[in-house]
């Protein structure tokens, strides 16, 4: 409840009423039969008078705003003249930046300013007054018996003259200041809580006053004390026994005295407009210094303000229009601030002497918080239609006015306006909505701001006062639907009007349609990748959806009416002009894949069905502009290596220019993705026949341009063009062999699995290529044996040459075979560097010279005759094939040793498996035994090796015995080239040494069976002086290690580790000279691997006991 002066009693609901709709109608009816009031009634009726009946309603529109705008120029005058408390922004602004700020925000003159000002200073000034509103309190002192209280409250405003009249005139000191202070009349009472320390009122009082420099605001709580009864006090002490003191203690106080609880003294001057606070209650005495706190909200009001200033309209359509005018007046400023970078939105913030104006308004006419937002919510709405209020503002306005309309309850009219608003709101909404293309373009900043107008959308929704306020059923999930639908038919009409043929031209048309096809390509686009996560996140619309399928219907429309005009009228230049079209139509089919709900079949399914007719002009125009393309890079082809130095470039420019003439062909395939398998076999078919043309052709067309070159030309020029040519044609194979992958034949193999049979498929496409790839092969071929023949007559010439001279003895062996050397080094260094290594190599140009140059040798040893000097002449020949071994293998550059003859690391791996062999098969042991440990770990790829003891030495000392160790080494080494040797501990004077250790080797399975593979345990003698001694060595396969061989483990491919197996292996001599593997190892002289091998080998057989035996 809130008590007036007036005696009238006011609801917190009554608050939001507009004050001139307030029960406290008497001050109104007294000020108007005032003389003054009187007065502003003449002026007014005079005012009317003055308005011509005939005036145009242009000119009547614009008298009417402009006094509007004077009324309320008028009420802020009032208000700043007669304002009151501090201003709640922490920036405080003097009466002349106030006027100044009007002044600007009106547009108004100086000298109307100052008429206006002088009228408004002349009018009455309202009542003022401090409407107070007792919350609640916590925390008071407990003054009855039970401990608790029953407090009430007295308010009143005491003026210091008053104030201290009253103390002068006081006999004694007392507790009592408000009821003693001023009469009883203007001492408000707040109703009394029973039984409680933290009592709730709720009620709201309006307190005159004249002055805020000389009057303070006094609050006091006492505890109410009635009269009880004898029985009632007995059984207060039965149920409480500590209250005994307390009952003492109220039987010295007078009859129905109340206890002083504490109060609380504000000065007006220091109180701002509005007032929230908790404050703590002030003792008398010290006796019991915390008494607990009140909360209280305050507000400095008018009463009675002068009713002539705005003609009658109440605060609430006042305030609107202030806060219109402020915002548009601020926007204003806003946009020639930045003009240079376009008008920025405006985000909800005013100017401080802008919302000190409309805090001091809306706190002297008592406008709620909740009519506040409301008529924040009308300004700005209205402003967002010209789009110059971000929508942030208005999604605060609506959370607003959602929080007060569970709280408080609007009057009819401004309920009525509410809903209005809202609706209108809406209706504008989804007709942006509607046009979300143009206005929120998909730009960083636009398309934030459609989020947030949809987020305002679905609020406004959301919101109890549009659900209570709206009587018919309002989905908007629908009608964001009806609107994206509504708007994409009006965009599409709009662009087809845009791209209509000017003419009726049939390649015209089609021009036109393909502009448009690509407008709705974009569309989707932008709907896919920005705006529909936009709606998505805030109304939960598939944006995509919808304007895919409805831009599927339209476009399909105009496609087949299109296509129509086209049919019996189809020739080159219009079926080039059909193939954009087809790509974007492409394009946006394939955006299917992006739709979350797949009802009917989609309009564009089909859409290929339309160009069947063009699509042989297509292949023809493709095939056509490449094979001119390929002539026209052979005319201007001087069949001249790309590039030279480190990383050369062999072939010519015409076969980089094939590749990529052939390579839209290609392209072509993959644009065309042509849904039917069967046609779409049929096309790979005609595509890889004109790829396979095209190849041929170029081979013609490149013989005739070499024949060009080679008439005026010398002999080594054509060398080098022909070696260029069979170059491209090699570069040209390697293209031919990519094909399938290019063309993706795997891929057509699966989508033709039902209609195409193997047989058809594999037998029609790798035929075309395979016969292409023949002639290419062919022409390689012819090539080479072109180069080839000279080469070998040559060297058939240098051979005979060196044969003739056996019986000169002054020139040695050397000697005659530098001549065929130097030639062939010459020869072969300029066919490498000249030729790719495929040629050089896999064609056999070195294989043929090769094999032709030991056809050589072979006819010139068996054409010698039994002589003189045949000794020389065979050492010649051997020396000779020595040499050309060397020259041929080039260090690893040119024709591999197996290719030459058998491999060195063959023979050595033959050789360890027969020593294998041999400790398998020897028996005794005549030079003693080594026992071992050995298995391998699959889990870590180790090879564990224990050497547990050798047994039965020989002694190799004078003394009769051995100061044994035992080395490890696996071999063949170029399978364990990064294996180190691994050594024992020497055991002194020992026959049978106990060694116990163990080594590890980081070895691979694979290494572990490779060929040869096996474990080399030697036992020597130590000699500090002189070399050690051998003692004897045993072989040990790897493969028969534990862990080396076996199965493949578990299903994940694991083995469990093996337990390792103990090896007993008798030592072994080997025997001088007597191995033919060593001797043919022996032989090759270039090999140092091969001579290292042999070197350790015949280092054994020197300390061999067997050889001393024998």
């Amino acid at each position: 409840m809130m008590t007036s002066q007036d005696g009238f009693s006011r609801t917190e609901d009554d608050l939001l009423q507009p004050p001139d709709q307030t029960h406290g109608s008497t001050w109104n009816r007294q000020r108007q039969s005032s003389p003054a009031r009187k007065l502003g009634m003449t002026r007014k009726e005079k005012d009317t008078r003055d308005f011509k009946e005939n005036e145009n309603p242009e000119e009547k529109e614009k008298r009417h705003k402009e006094q509007e705008l004077k009324s309320l120029y008028k009420e802020l005058l009032y208000t700043i003249t007669h304002k009151l408390g501090k201003p709640l922004s922490a920036e405080v602004f003097t009466d002349n930046q106030l006027h100044q700020y009007i002044r600007e925000a009106f547009s108004m003159a100086v000298d109307e300013h100052q008429s206006l000002t002088e009228r408004v200073q002349n009018t009455e000034p309202p009542i003022y007054c401090l409407m107070a509103t007792v919350k609640e309190a916590k925390g008071i002192l407990g003054k009855d018996v039970s401990g608790f209280s029953d407090p009430y409250c007295l308010l009143t405003i005491l003026e210091d003259e008053k104030e201290s009249k009253t103390r002068r005139s006081r006999p004694k000191p007392r507790k009592a200041v408000v009821k003693d202070a001023v009469s009883d009349e203007k001492v408000y009472t707040t109703d009394t809580k029973k039984q409680t320390l933290n009592p709730i009122w709720n009620q709201t009082f309006v307190l005159e006053f004249e002055d805020t420099a000389v009057a303070s605001f006094h609050i006091e709580m006492w505890d109410k004390d009635e009269e009880l009864s004898l029985a009632q006090k007995l059984e207060e002490i039965r149920t409480n026994f500590h209250g005994l003191r307390r009952m003492i203690k109220d039987a010295k106080k007078e009859k129905g005295q109340d206890d002083y609880l504490g109060n609380i003294v504000l000065r007006l001057e220091d109180l701002h407009c509005t007032e929230d606070n908790w404050y703590v209650l002030e003792p008398r005495t010290e006796t019991y210094p915390d008494r607990g706190q009140c909360h209280l909200q305050l507000k400095f009001i008018h009463k009675e303000r002068d009713g002539t200033l705005s003609a009658g309209r109440s605060a609430y359509v006042n305030y609107c229009g202030i806060l219109l005018q402020f915002v548009q007046s601020h926007i204003s400023k806003q946009q020639v601030i930045h003009l240079p970078q376009g008008s920025v939105p405006w985000k909800g913030e005013l100017c401080g002497e802008g919302q000190t104006l409309l805090d001091l308004y809306a706190t002297q006419c008592n406008l709620s918080p909740f009519l506040q937002d409301l008529a924040k919510w009308m300004a700005y709405s209205k402003l967002y239609q010209s789009l110059e209020v971000d929508s942030s503002v208005l999604l605060q306005q609506l959370t607003s006015i959602e929080y007060h309309w569970h709280q408080q309850d609007l009057p009819y009219q401004q309920k009525q306006e509410l809903g209005d608003s809202l609706r209108g709101f809406l209706q504008y909404g989804l007709c942006l909505v509607a046009k979300y293309r143009d206005i929120f373009p998909p730009t960083q900043d636009a398309t934030p701001r459609l989020h947030r107008l949809l987020r305002i959308l679905s609020q406004v929704c959301k919101t109890q006062a549009f659900q209570k306020l709206n009587a018919a059923q309002f989905d908007l999930h629908d009608e964001v639907n009806e609107a994206v639908h509504s708007g994409t038919q009006e965009w599409f009409a709009i662009k087809k009007g845009q791209h209509q043929p000017m003419t009726k031209d049939l390649t015209e048309t089609v021009s036109a349609l393909s502009r448009l096809i690509g407008e709705v390509q974009q569309d989707i686009k932008h709907n896919k990748d920005s705006w529909n996560r936009v709606f998505v996140s805030a109304v939960q619309v598939d944006v995509f959806t919808v304007v895919y399928q409805k831009l599927d219907f339209l476009l399909a429309g105009e496609v087949r009416h299109t296509l129509s005009l086209l049919e019996g009228e189809m020739e080159q230049n219009l079926a080039n002009s059909l193939f954009p079209l087809y790509l974007s139509l492409q394009v946006i089919h394939k955006d299917k894949a992006f739709l979350q709900k797949r009802g009917k079949l989609l309009e564009l399914t089909n859409f290929h069905e339309g160009f069947r007719e063009a699509l042989p002009y297509w292949l023809n125009k493709a095939f056509s502009t490449t094979q001119d393309r390929v002539e026209r890079a052979v005319q201007v082809d001087q069949l001249q290596p790309l590039q030279s130095g480190p990383v050369p470039i062999k072939h010519s420019s015409s076969a980089v220019d094939l590749v990529t003439c052939v390579q839209p062909i290609c392209q072509l395939w993959e644009q065309l993705s042509w849904p039917d398998p069967e046609e779409a076999f049929m096309l790979m078919v005609k595509l890889t026949e004109d790829v396979c043309k095209i190849v041929m052709n170029y081979c013609r067309i490149l013989k005739e341009r070499v024949r060009e070159l080679s008439e005026n030309s010398d002999p080594g020029r054509a060398v080098n063009m022909l070696c260029v040519v069979v170059n491209d044609l090699e570069h040209l194979r390697s293209v031919l062999i990519r094909l399938p992958q290019q063309l993706n034949w795997a891929g057509l193999r699966e989508r033709t699995l039902h209609v195409i049979g193997d047989p058809q498929f594999h037998n029609v496409l790798p035929s075309q290529l395979l016969h292409a790839q023949g002639v290419l092969n062919k022409e390689i071929h012819s090539a080479l044996e072109t180069v080839g023949r000279k080469l070998n007559s040559d060297i058939a010439m240098y051979v005979r040459s060196m044969s003739t001279r056996c019986r000169i003895p002054s020139k040695s062996t050397e000697e005659a075979v530098v001549p065929l050397i130097k030639y062939l080094e010459r020869e072969l260094q300029y066919m490498n560097e000249n030729l790719v290594q495929e040629n050089f190599n896999r064609y056999s140009l070195l294989t043929p010279l090769w094999t032709n140059s030991i056809r050589t040798l072979y006819q010139v040893a068996t054409q010698q005759k039994q002589e003189d000097g045949l000794m020389v002449f065979c050492q010649r020949l051997q020396f000779t094939l020595q040499c050309l071994e060397q020259c041929f293998h080039a260090e690893g550059n040119g024709m591999p040793l197996d290719t030459l003859h058998v491999d060195s690391y063959k023979l050595i791996e033959k050789f360890l498996d027969r020593k294998v062999w041999e400790q398998k098969v020897y028996s005794g042991e005549k030079y003693g035994a080594v026992t071992l440990l050995a298995s391998y770990r699959r889990s870590d790829h180790r090879l564990r090796v224990e050497v547990l003891n050798a047994a039965n030495l020989l002694p190799m000392d004078s003394n009769g015995s051995s100061d044994p160790f035992v080395q490890l080494r696996l071999e063949p080494g170029h399978v364990f080239s990064e294996v180190e040797l691994r050594t024992t501990q020497i055991k002194n004077c020992d026959l049978n040494p106990l060694f116990d250790e163990a080594f590890e080797f980081l070895v691979s399975v694979e290494q572990c069976q490779a060929a040869g593979a096996c474990l080399v345990v030697t036992v020597l003698d130590y000699d500090t002086l002189t070399t050690d001694d051998f003692e004897g060595e045993a072989f040990l396969a790897l493969k028969a290690v534990p862990g080396v061989g076996g199965g493949s483990g578990d299903r994940q491919g694991h083995q469990p580790d093996p337990s390792p197996a103990q090896i007993r292996l008798p030592l072994m001599h080997p025997k001088p000279n007597d191995d033919s593997i060593l001797k043919l190892l022996e032989s090759r002289r270039g090999e140092r691997e091969a001579q290292l091998f042999v070197k350790k080998r015949r280092q054994r057989e020197k300390q061999s006991q067997e050889g001393k035996q024998q």
